[in-house]
């Protein structure tokens, strides 16, 4: 008896997670609306910054990290040894761009990001252009330059572990930290 009312327990706390109420409150993922920049042209298929700023989901400030990564994209990704913008990389920052405007009294950090290959110095300096072409990139959009930090952690601070390719592009990244917030 127990365990049958665990088991209808347990279905109907799927059920309630599993429900959506119809409102489209952007991406759902906890890794932000990320677009992976690769010579496949695999992305976000097309989003429009029309929809940088839907309503907040209930318990998300709108000028939080949080609300950043889930409903705007905090981090753009870079090609192999590479450190230039795609174009799917410019959409993102172009939502990011339009949510610093809407929450003029933020100030980010842009963190640069490298994999596990090449030396550490190697990768920082990698990571320190990664970060200043997004910051470059931010200012070309209209947000004043005092509002951007950069910082470089090179290979020190993996999103995924592991030694494989799937790996090694979600780490070639640039993240976008409101200052305050930690990645």
């Amino acid at each position: 008896m127990r365990t049958k009312l665990l088991s209808v327990f347990a279905i109907a706390l799927l059920a309630a997670a599993c429900s959506t109420d119809g409102e489209d409150t952007g991406s759902a993922t906890g890794q932000g609306n990320s677009t992976q920049a690769s010579s496949s042209g695999s992305g976000s298929g097309g989003t429009s910054s029309a929809a940088v700023t839907p309503s907040a989901p209930q318990g998300l400030a709108p000028d939080s990290q949080e609300y950043l990564a889930v409903n705007v994209g905090d981090r753009v990704f870079f090609d192999f040894n590479k450190s230039s913008i795609t174009a799917d990389s410019a959409e993102t920052l172009k939502r990011q761009a339009a949510w610093m405007a809407s929450n003029p009294n933020v100030t980010v950090v842009v963190e640069g990001h490298c994999d596990e290959r090449g030396t550490r110095e190697y990768n920082l300096a990698l990571g320190e252009r990664r970060a200043n072409a997004m910051r470059e990139h931010l200012i070309s959009l209209g947000v004043s330059s005092a509002r951007i930090e950069t910082i470089s952690y090179g290979k020190e601070r993996p999103a995924v572990s592991g030694s494989n390719d799937a790996a090694w592009s979600q780490n070639r990244r640039g993240v976008m930290v409101r200052k305050g917030a930690s990645s």
